[in-house]
């Protein structure tokens, strides 16, 4: 099968844009049930992209901006659109995997593309013990949260949070300190992919902590482990010349 007879499947958010052009491009190009599709066009911004690709379809998602960060998205343009799929970048990304146990004993699962975050659920700082393959690496953490990043993630909070930016592809993640009080020198971490991070949380009753996996919260926890899941599989469609690596590379030069 060519790729420019590929069959589209349109997704969009619920954003007024998003649902004009989703009419639009259905109007165009028709609308093939996701069952038979070959690839999908998701409308809207990256937290959509995200939400598209957690989906697990396994289809190659091609996102267009019709949302107000656009990092994920190639730029909107109905023209063309088939001529444009056929000629697009694949990046493959792999998420983390995130397991947690709240106050209640109940663990929770999920995977993140970009991060998993810890943040303090309560007025007070939260106190954070960091483990990597079982080592205490850090006693103590105070702070209001950490964040730990996938290359794809790492232009996202990690790096608001004055995180690393990582090349798309490397076999690294970022650990990152949000509003890290003590150790007041402590910089963050770059871990090898295989890395398993575990946070136990210190006080928890007085210190609540919730864990975020993608903007899908937990709360409260006792501790977290990550670890990278190289046996699924997110794959994302770019314009050429304008995929992951290049975007890394343009946001560190903006």
């Amino acid at each position: 099968m060519a790729k420019s007879k590929q069959k589209i499947h349109f997704v969009a958010s619920s954003a007024e844009s998003a649902q004009r052009a989703l009419a639009q491009l259905i109007e165009r190009y028709g609308q093939v049930p996701l069952y038979a599709a070959d690839v999908i066009v998701a409308l809207g911004g990256d937290g959509f992209m995200l939400q598209t690709l957690h989906d697990g379809t396994g289809l190659p998602v091609y996102g267009m901006n019709r949302g107000t960060i656009g990092f994920l998205m190639n730029d909107y343009e109905p023209k063309d659109l088939p001529d444009r799929l056929a000629a697009a970048e694949e990046a493959e990304i792999n998420p983390l995997s995130m397991r947690a146990e709240t106050m209640d004993g109940i663990i929770h699962e999920a995977l993140a593309i970009n991060e998993v975050s810890l943040l303090r659920a309560g007025p007070q700082a939260a106190k954070l013990q960091i483990s990597v393959n079982g080592v205490v690496r850090l006693e103590e953490l105070v702070c209001d949260g950490a964040i730990l990043s996938t290359p794809a993630g790492s232009t996202a909070y990690n790096y608001s949070a004055h995180g690393p930016i990582l090349p798309i592809g490397s076999d690294v993640l970022a650990l990152t300190g949000i509003a890290s009080f003590r150790p007041r020198r402590w910089q963050g971490a770059i871990l090898p992919s295989s890395a398993v991070v575990r946070f136990d949380v210190l006080d928890p009753d007085k210190r609540p902590v919730m864990a975020d996996a993608d903007s899908r919260s937990v709360k409260p926890v006792k501790w977290v482990e990550i670890r990278s899941e190289p046996s699924v599989k997110h794959r994302i469609l770019f314009d050429p010349g304008h995929g992951l690596e290049e975007r890394l590379m343009r946001e560190q030069f903006a």
